[in-house]
């Protein structure tokens, strides 16, 4: 078993470009922020973006705790992959990884700066620190039920190759975006105004709705999770229509609200009337 490294500063990009890298050096397996990831899957670890502090998010990316560290260990065994590509801040950071996990030292080391520009770098950093985005390489599909709370957008990447690509890095490969809680500082809050605004602008645009009222309260089981309540009016139809037109507002207020605040819509109650939208 083989370990490929691939390193350099946080925010610059390393597990945007992960994928390409596994594939184009054979590793069949991603090591990421503490979770293992196989055939776009996660299959061991724990994630250190969920965690609520940097200093645990460190903890958990080293596999300082020893549950994650057995987990990733036999799961190992049992996939017994031929290459493994490790993602860390430095090259000590790989190591120190291989170590706890029992693995060899790597056989190669990559830096960020050999497969990416300064300016790519820059933006990928700006999303980091300005917007608290960070980057998961598996479908979102993936972590919709191991991350509750913190999706943002899902990215795609299109690489245009002579050669067949193996499935587990397919052409077209999605890779998610996450605002973990440590992006914040404590819990979040926003005014019913706040809100309202946000779900009216959603909306904009859809001439079949009209927003009438929007209340909001904070989740009690979920972080930073919100519940929102909506009175809509909506003209007149038949009943698969106007199912469809609030199956649209819904997506669209939910994508609207959890990308610009990083809440977590846990809930939307919808109360519905028909008469003249606009």
């Amino acid at each position: 078993m083989e370990v490929v490294a691939f390193y350099g500063p946080p925010g610059t990009g390393k597990s945007d470009r992960a994928l390409v890298i596994a594939y184009e050096n054979q590793c069949s397996c991603i090591i990421d922020d503490g979770i293992l990831i196989y055939h776009n899957r996660i299959v061991a670890g724990k994630s250190a973006k969920r965690e609520e502090s940097r200093l645990k998010a460190v903890r958990r990316a080293i596999f300082w705790d020893e549950e994650q560290r057995e987990d990733v260990k036999k799961t190992l065994q049992k996939i017994h992959p031929d290459r493994i590509l490790i993602l860390g801040t430095s090259d000590r950071m790989v190591v120190t990884i291989t170590k706890a996990l029992d693995l060899p030292e790597p056989c190669k080391y990559i830096r960020i700066e050999d497969v990416a520009r300064p300016e790519e770098m820059m933006k990928a950093s700006e999303a980091r620190h300005k917007e608290g985005k960070h980057v998961i390489p598996v479908p979102t599909m993936e972590l919709k039920p191991y991350f509750k709370g913190y999706l943002v957008d899902p990215l795609k990447f299109f690489r245009n190759r002579k050669k067949e690509v193996p499935k587990r890095f397919s052409e077209q490969n999605e890779r998610s975006v996450v605002r973990p809680v440590f992006s914040y500082y404590g819990k979040l809050s926003f005014s019913d105004r706040v809100i309202a605004s946000l779900v009216r602008y959603a909306v904009k645009g859809m001439k079949k709705v009209r927003i009438t009222g929007v209340s909001s309260e904070k989740s009690e089981s979920q972080l930073n999770g919100l519940i929102l309540a909506l009175d809509v009016s909506v003209r007149p139809g038949t009943p698969q229509e106007i199912k469809s037109v609030i199956h649209t507002m819904r997506d669209r207020i939910q994508r609207e609200i959890e990308h610009t605040t990083g809440m977590s819509l846990e809930t939307i109650r919808v109360n519905v009337t028909t008469g003249v939208a606009r």
